[in-house]
């Protein structure tokens, strides 16, 4: 059985985009190497949180060095701890993970 210490979250409704957030986060915590791929969807908080409350989360995944790419410019531009990646080079880049859980 392989040690999985990299994992990338594929979240791709903005109904997921909170949740997918914090496991990305659930999983830095316990040291282990995550991202959140947010492909072809604009983040949405859910109607209980703010963007406020998105960004401190965003923050927190760059403290515990986490990755967030988003293929959506708007997300980039929104969010200043999300880095914009074409479709393409995501694609290139959740091959380096070990697993892959789309959300």
């Amino acid at each position: 059985m392989h040690d999985i210490k990299r994992i990338a979250f594929l979240i791709n409704d903005p109904q997921d985009t909170w949740e997918g957030l914090r496991s990305t986060l659930g999983l830095l915590v316990e040291n282990m190497w995550a991202a959140a791929f947010f492909i072809d969807c604009e983040l949405s908080p859910p109607p209980s949180k703010s963007k406020a409350d998105f960004e401190e989360n965003l923050e927190m995944l760059v403290d515990l060095e986490g990755e967030a790419y988003s293929n959506v410019a708007a997300n980039a531009e929104n969010y200043e701890n999300i880095t914009y990646l074409p479709l393409a080079e995501m694609i290139e880049k959740i091959k380096t993970y070990q697993l892959v859980v789309p959300f």
